[in-house]
């Protein structure tokens, strides 16, 4: 009989949990943050850029900017300077600031806690959102990037190729204790082994669950 796709998505997990040696999500997760605040200031930055670079610039940007209205009453192109090594540092500059400005307006200064709150702040998606949701709260989300749009593809856990749908598809099939924690374990299989160009399938301890594997 043939194994069903919550089967298949239940065993993978479970073997790359063993393998990255993972017990909460924030183990695996890459980014430096102490407060739900740092953590969303970091994803915002994290866009297009490495969580290494994003690491050494939030150093020195946490000891300076330690509160929303920090952030918020800095001026724009001192905020910008300060992340000037980012990817699109002045768009990053204004999303931060329009965040931190939003969330003292309207949400009488605490980062919402849900999706849509999240997802109203500039500079924010579902992305951010989900990596916000998981990570500092603890609330459970699957937060979708290149990495797991790619691996969870060549898994046959999605025919998808919309983040989203993407999204969709894994939430559907995978307990929701699971959701953050599945981001961060095709993050790290899609990082080091499941490579876009040239994936090491012969070295993939969930390759015979793989459509994709290349002999």
């Amino acid at each position: 009989m043939p194994m069903g796709i919550e089967e298949k998505a239940s065993k993978v997990l479970d073997i790359l949990s063993q393998t990255f040696s993972a017990r909460k999500p924030t183990d695996l997760l890459a980014l430096r943050f102490n407060t739900p605040l740092e953590l969303l200031i970091a994803t915002i930055l994290s866009a297009q850029c490495t969580d290494l670079r994003v690491n050494i610039v939030t150093e020195g940007l946490f000891n300076k900017y330690k509160s929303l209205a920090d952030y918020a009453g800095a001026p724009l192109d001192e905020l910008a300077s300060d992340i000037s090594s980012i990817n699109f540092f002045n768009n990053k500059a204004r999303s931060i600031q329009g965040a931190a400005t939003k969330i003292i307006k309207d949400y009488g200064g605490e980062l919402p806690k849900e999706l849509d709150g999240l997802t109203s702040l500039p500079g924010v998606g579902r992305k951010t959102a989900n990596v916000v949701l998981g990570n500092a709260f603890g609330i459970p989300a699957l937060a979708v990037d290149t990495h797991v749009k790619r691996v969870s593809a060549r898994l046959g856990l999605t025919t998808n190729t919309d983040p989203d749908k993407v999204e969709a598809d894994l939430t559907a099939i995978i307990p929701d204790k699971r959701w953050t924690m599945t981001t961060h374990l095709l993050i790290q299989l899609g990082r080091k082994l499941c490579k876009a160009r040239k994936p090491l399938c012969a070295e993939c301890p969930v390759s015979e669950y793989c459509d994709y594997y290349i002999e």
